[in-house]
């Protein structure tokens, strides 16, 4: 009988399994990302949300979905169900995939430019699903009118990414290294108890 070690499992299936211990980090940075965005509150269309999804997409790749859609889920739960929930789906997703895309750049200022041009688009990301349910003129007219917010969010953003993405990007990928080697050690040392 051959046992299910890491060393005879594929390593791209190996990456594919979620481990409990995934799971909960997964479910912990979607709650830390929630739990930012509403302690800033306060100041209008600042938040942390982008650059903890680029974070996330540079450091997990495809298993960034599950922090990001933890994130998501929370939002709905507090703040119900509505049309800006639609953009919820797809708007952090565009900036993930934009941020893997990228995931070799070193520059801060790079990625405070990413992070700050997103900020400056997100009321144009958003308008497609305000078109399909008001048409093309209340999209662009949505869109014109929420400008001076896209500025201030694309500011925070850009500020935000620029000084911090940077060292979170070394300290999230060293938490995540040692998380994975540390399941990987129990895995194989449950594995030799089994004989």
């Amino acid at each position: 009988m051959v046992s299910a070690t890491p060393s005879n499992i594929p390593l791209d299936k190996q990456k594919r399994k979620l481990s409990i211990k995934e799971l909960t980090l997964f479910a912990m940075l979607g709650a830390l990302t929630f739990g930012a965005k509403v302690a800033m509150m306060g100041l209008p269309n600042i938040e942390p949300v982008s650059l903890m999804v680029m974070l996330f997409a540079v450091t997990f790749g495809r298993k960034s979905l599950y922090p990001i859609y933890t994130y998501v889920a929370l939002e709905f739960c507090l703040y119900g169900i509505n049309m800006w929930s639609l953009n919820y789906l797809y708007v952090w997703l565009i900036l993930a995939i934009a941020a893997w895309f990228l995931r070799n750049m070193q520059s801060a200022l790079g990625w405070g430019l990413l992070c700050g041009t997103f900020g400056l688009l997100f009321g144009l990301f958003c308008a497609p699903v305000y078109a399909l349910t008001g048409g093309p003129a209340f999209a662009i007219s949505w869109w014109i009118s929420g400008i001076p917010f896209d500025l201030l969010h694309g500011a925070g953003n850009f500020v935000m990414g620029l000084m911090l993405f940077v060292p979170i990007r070394k300290m999230l990928g060293k938490l995540y290294r040692n998380h994975t080697e540390d399941t990987m050690k129990s895995c194989v040392s449950l594995n030799y108890r089994k004989f």
